[in-house]
């Protein structure tokens, strides 16, 4: 898995919603599943508290 969310992370759902393949699972913080991410950055270019960063 190339992503992963910290702490920062605030559960406002911007990265839930930006994932095309839906590997993104609500919880404080939300976590990436390593078995479904294509690694496309979608999500941590949306991310406004920059809580998502390549591993």
């Amino acid at each position: 898995m190339a992503y992963t969310i910290s702490s920062d992370c605030i559960a406002c759902g911007t990265c839930e919603a930006q994932c095309p393949v839906s590997a993104i699972s609500t919880g404080q913080p939300y976590k990436i599943s390593g078995d479904a991410c294509i690694e496309c950055g979608a999500c941590e270019s949306q991310c406004p508290v920059s809580a998502i960063s390549k591993k």
